[in-house]
């Protein structure tokens, strides 16, 4: 992975001490704010379940998580536990997760940004829900993104 790839960027202040605790605790409580739902994977050091909230996509009946900040630490957690669990009130969903491939992320990105530009759009460097297919495939690598299936018998 290029080093442009793997370019975070971090959530100012406001996003860490506000509005990310106060979507978490409404969600936790089991009010979804626009998709939110509270992550749950396990640490890939450490083991340990590690928290954070994010916006569940659905698309075309697939359902989706995508990193707008890039590659972060549940996004590597992820990748190395294969799954985890979504979190809303006392609601637990166990997952395993698919990570898309750069080339077939264009559509995701771009409901993604149709729904969630308001709050994230900061992070896709000017690219939008209105933007080509190519335009989205140039920043598809900065963002991860993954299919979510729920684990078999949960």
């Amino acid at each position: 992975m290029s080093e442009q790839a793997l370019h975070v960027q971090k959530p100012g202040w406001f996003t860490v001490n506000v509005f990310n605790r106060a979507v978490t605790w409404m969600t936790r409580r089991g009010i979804s704010v626009w998709g939110s739902r509270v992550l749950a994977v396990r640490g890939r050091k450490s083991g340990e379940w590690r928290r954070t909230p994010v916006n569940l996509l659905t698309v075309d009946g697939d359902r989706y998580l995508v990193a707008p900040r890039g590659h972060v630490q549940w996004t590597h957690n992820m990748r190395a536990a294969g799954g985890g669990r979504l979190l809303l009130g006392k609601r637990v969903e166990e997952f395993t997760a698919t990570e898309v491939a750069d080339e077939d992320k264009a559509d995701v990105l771009r409901a993604y940004l149709k729904r969630w530009k308001a709050e994230v759009g900061v992070f896709f460097g000017g690219v939008g829900p209105d933007s080509t297919d190519e335009e989205l495939r140039a920043i598809a690598p900065k963002h991860p993104v993954f299919r979510l299936d729920r684990a078999e018998g949960r």
